[in-house]
């Protein structure tokens, strides 16, 4: 049930079209044995309980907290909030099933997940390099997950129980539905629903997709049709009567506005077949094509099913969830979560948990589009916010029940800070738009900018009794908040602790058209802004630039300007890492493909993409955002000089790297010598920035 509401609800501008409201279902009958403390993890809880058995076990590759940052957390309290028993496993031994069966045959079906973090960006870096640590696990050990969890959990499930469903979900799940290129392998693979011969998999917010496959498979079972909700891939053998298949090649005609189906269908009967597996495996350009598509049928209000050949199957994507209105939004963030790790940690420090105990999240979603982000192909672009009485409730339930809090909110935000209750003006203009970003390559004229609800939240947030200070932690969209002077007025005066992290990215524009991000200019404007309101304040606060090393569209030259503008507002990055292309996302299709599918991708005519691949040219890129190491000297001396930008060397203000070497750095036998008396020598830190 959802809990109970204290003022009349909002609806906002955001809210596409109609969906069957989320607690509206019937509950399961095993609703009579009430909310669990925790969602059991053994037998012995389960017998607690009173239960003899699971309806739902979930596996999940993160240590089980029951919190709403967590995204098992929320799917388990959910699925209790329908009336289902659910159980978690959590981080089992991978290796056989026997941890498989340790909550017994569930009688619905398995969900399983790698948890919040893709497993193979949690485990490697993008130098492809193992990490030692996990922030999601127990005192921080790495290596407690499997590489591709889903595929490995799915088949060791499988093996547990033969016959139960096996439903995928989460990061890894959702941003593998279609056939995507996989950089750890540096291949093409299939649709990851196949892989962990999975029966369903849901995609992106899978709110309203999950409780309806649930209540469907407690009536009447996996055997039935699934094909009308929405989030969710499924393999079929081939496209049903009553549909139309329309080429991916159909989608853009020469002005590139129109959209098309096949010549006198009805268009709610239309599927989109994208280039299938075997062809996007082998061509780059039907690859890019592929993933031009995917992005273009994203907005909930306009997108049609996807359809996608693999063998003799299809792998068939329904449209993409309607997003969660504002009292549901709250419903799920106020479902009765124990704000805890499980008592089975014994009090071991979680990192993550650390990091978000007293943190709270007002929103879902980003309309930024950034190429290389995965948020909007997970969350959507459309805005999904909590009301105003439902965040302050969580502050004061974050105030008054959780261990060690202090007064002071770690985090008020969500994937962006800034874009909370922002929205297309008109309902009927968000539904047919295509654009893959509201503010690239500038800020859509339908696109409502006000800040005014988020000031207002901000200040009865810190007002609240106890509360000594709320902070901004999550990343702020700068482009937006220049239109909102009193909000960085806001922040500046009362939500900063030292420093804001912000994200340009890059300064040169070939990069930044290919990110689709804004100009260099819109950070100067936002500074401008934010130097201003610290004096006025009086406080001695600084901007933290990340910018991304090696992203495709990315030239050395660029690099070097990059670097030169770091030098010049003496910016030194501390740590930086190297672009990661993270599966389905559009930068990913540059990087592998060599194709921009921001523009048409037509066969002889899209528009080329140099990727930077190499490893040497990957180091140079991040040398150059390290402009001040010593280490990356010799290496950055020889790219000047083969860029013919030897004048760049030396000991002036306005040149890159000196030419003398201090002793012990750089590489064995190129030419070191000691700075002389008096020379020039390695700046002072001014700060630290942090490269994304």
């Amino acid at each position: 049930m959802a809990p109970a509401r204290t003022a009349p609800e909002i609806m906002t501008a955001s809210e596409p079209q109609s969906a069957k409201p989320l607690f509206s279902y019937r509950k399961y009958w095993a609703h009579r044995f009430g909310v669990a403390p925790f969602l059991p993890m053994t037998r012995a809880e389960m017998e607690a309980l009173g239960w003899d058995s699971c309806d739902i076990v979930l596996v999940t590759g993160d240590a089980y907290i029951d919190h709403p940052s967590f995204g098992m957390a929320i799917v388990g309290r959910l699925l209790e909030a329908q009336g289902f028993r659910v159980g978690i496993i959590a981080q089992p031994d991978w290796r056989d099933a026997s941890a498989f069966r340790a909550l017994g045959k569930p009688n619905l079906f398995f969900g399983i997940t790698s948890g919040n973090m893709d497993s193979m960006v949690n485990r490697y870096t993008s130098d492809r390099r193992l990490r030692h640590n996990d922030s999601y696990t127990p005192n921080g050990e790495g290596g407690k997950r499997p590489d591709r969890a889903v595929v490995v959990y799915a088949q060791r499930a499988r093996e547990a129980f033969p016959d139960r469903p096996i439903v995928l979900g989460g990061i890894e799940a959702s941003l593998r539905r279609i056939a995507h290129y996989d950089y750890w392998s540096d291949k093409v693979r299939r649709s990851i629903l196949l892989d962990a011969k999975a029966d369903l998999l849901l995609y992106g917010n899978a709110e309203r997709a999950l409780v309806e496959v649930a209540h469907r498979i407690a009536r009447r079972g996996l055997d039935q049709d699934f094909s009308d909700i929405r989030g969710l891939a499924f393999a079929r053998s081939a496209t049903p009567e009553g549909w139309t298949e329309a080429p991916a090649d159909d989608l853009d005609d020469a002005s590139e506005g129109r959209r098309r189906g096949a010549a006198g269908s009805d268009e709610e009967s239309v599927v989109i077949r994208l280039p299938a597996y075997e062809q996007v495996r082998e061509d780059r350009e039907a690859y890019a094509r592929a993933s031009r598509v995917l992005h273009k049928e994203s907005n909930p209000g306009n997108a049609r099913p996807l359809t996608q050949r693999h063998g003799d199957r299809d792998v068939w994507l329904t449209a993409p969830p309607i997003p969660l209105t504002m009292p549901e939004m709250d419903a799920v963030y106020e479902l009765p979560f124990a704000r805890a790790p499980h008592p089975a940690y014994e009090g071991a420090k979680i990192p993550a948990w650390e990091m978000i105990r007293h943190s709270v999240t007002i929103m879902r979603g980003c309309f930024g589009g950034c190429s290389f982000c995965s948020i909007t192909e997970h969350e959507g672009r459309i805005i999904q916010s909590r009301s105003e009485g439902s965040i302050l409730r969580e502050i004061e339930t974050i105030r008054d029940k959780t261990e060690g809090f202090t007064g002071v909110i770690s985090d008020i935000g969500g994937p962006t800070a800034n874009m909370y209750r922002l929205a297309c003006k008109d309902r009927e203009t968000e539904a047919l738009c295509r654009r893959p970003s509201c503010v690239y390559p500038d800020i859509c004229k339908n696109l409502n900018t006000s800040h005014d609800p988020l000031i207002q939240l901000y200040r009865k947030a810190r007002a609240l009794p106890g509360i000594k200070k709320v902070m901004v932690a999550s990343g702020v969209r700068y482009d937006l908040a220049v239109k909102s002077p009193a909000y960085v007025r806001e922040l500046v005066e009362h939500h900063v602790g030292g420093y804001l992290k912000i994200a340009p990215e890059h300064t040169e524009e070939g990069p930044l058209s290919k990110m689709m991000k804004p100009g260099i200019g819109s950070y100067d404007r936002f500074k401008q802004l934010f130097d201003a309101a610290a004096r006025a304040a009086n406080k001695d606060y600084f901007l933290i630039p990340y910018f991304i090393a090696a992203h495709p569209g990315t030239t050395d030259e660029d690099m070097m300007n990059l670097a030169l503008w770091l030098k010049r507002n003496k910016y030194r990055a501390d740590q930086v890492q190297t672009y990661l292309p993270s599966p389905m996302a559009l930068s990913t299709a540059m990087y592998h493909s060599g194709f921009n599918p921001l523009k048409p991708v037509r066969r002889g005519a899209s528009e080329p993409v140099d990727a930077v691949k190499g490893l040497r040219q990957r180091r140079l890129h991040k040398a150059f955002l390290r402009y001040h190491d010593p280490e990356n000297w010799p290496l950055l001396r020889e790219a000047l000089k083969a860029m013919g930008r030897a004048d760049l060397i030396g000991p002036g203000k306005h040149q890159l790297v000196p030419s003398w070497q201090p002793a012990g750095t750089g590489k064995a036998g190129e030419g070191r010598r000691l700075p002389q008396k008096g020379g020039p020598r390695p700046q002072t830190r001014k700060f630290v920035t942090k490269g994304v």
